[in-house]
């Protein structure tokens, strides 16, 4: 009977078992994750969602800003006729008002990305276009009082409007989103231990040569001991009872317990609680016995009474 052997080559083709798969799955797994939470992926997501919604919003506030341009148009022209100077300086108006508010949006659109505040007068600006454009384009249909004319010539500014105002809030979210990103893969990471020898091990023993004298061992180097944690420099908070503790040494007969000599006891402390410690310090010296009377013929110290 004879045996034949395994190739290396049948041997690569041996199926896998079912441990090996889910062993090949994990790794798999665990490297698709630390990729999808790396801080440039998330980046490079963050921007593609930032295109998609800047491209979204421009085409909006544009479609909402032309729709606007014939209404403000018939309002500045004022029954002008066409093709006449009037007629056609009305067109100038609502493009003047129009760039002004599509250059403070570009101009937030990239200060939105490092959070920097463009100040109020950029708010203001879009404040001033969005009323302006408002004004003429409803002008003619809260005179005549028309409803349904008020509500659609309402909704284009004002939804020109919250997009201006909602872009900027949408970019610095995302860029938050971007820096949390970061945060948490900069703060995930563990430092590498450090492989320190250990201090009690003793030292190998050296081989003499007869060429060379025998080495000396190492000195052990010192333990070192953990550092101290930091006492934090916000100090414990006083209780009522630290306080009148505080004042009852302070304290003296002959002196009048008011609310203003415990603040001057204890520099630190409220009125109101001032005015409670005073409180319970006349209860107490009100209810401690007094001491007695010595009479003026009797020694009162230890020296006076060997006199005696």
């Amino acid at each position: 009977m004879t045996t034949t052997a395994l190739t290396p080559t049948d041997a690569r083709h041996q199926p896998l078992s079912e441990a090996d798969k889910l062993a090949q799955d994990a790794a798999t797994a665990a490297q698709v994750r630390a990729l999808t939470n790396h801080p440039d992926v998330v980046a490079l997501r963050v921007e593609k969602v930032r295109t998609q919604i800047d491209a979204v919003i421009w085409l909006g506030i544009f479609l909402g800003l032309a729709f606007t341009m014939v209404n403000v148009q018939s309002f500045a022209a004022a029954g002008a006729a066409t093709w006449s100077a009037g007629w056609l300086a009305g067109w100038l108006l609502d493009p003047m008002v129009s760039l002004v508010l599509v250059a403070v949006l570009r101009a937030e659109q990239v200060t939105a990305r490092y959070q920097v505040d463009t100040g109020r007068w950029a708010h203001r600006t879009k404040w001033f276009a969005f009323l302006a454009t408002y004004v003429m384009n409803t002008w003619k249909s809260w005179t005549h009082f028309d409803v349904a004319g008020v509500v659609l010539h309402s909704v284009p500014p004002v939804l020109v409007f919250l997009a201006a105002e909602t872009a900027p809030v949408l970019r610095d979210k995302l860029t938050e989103a971007v820096m949390a990103a970061a945060g948490a893969a900069f703060t995930g990471q563990t430092a590498p231990a450090a492989t320190a020898a250990p201090v009690d091990a003793p030292a190998e023993p050296a081989t003499d040569t007869p060429d060379a004298p025998p080495a000396k061992p190492a000195p052990a180097r010192p333990r070192r001991r953990p550092a101290a944690r930091k006492a934090s420099a916000k100090p414990a908070r006083k209780l009522r009872g630290d306080y009148l503790a505080e004042a009852r040494a302070a304290w003296a007969p002959g002196i009048e317990i008011t609310p203003a000599w415990v603040r001057s006891v204890c520099p630190e402390i409220s009125r109101g609680t001032s005015k409670n410690v005073a409180d319970d310090l006349t209860a107490e010296t009100a209810t401690a016995p007094a001491p007695l009377p010595v009479p003026a013929d009797q020694p009162t110290t230890s020296d006076e009474r060997e006199a005696a």
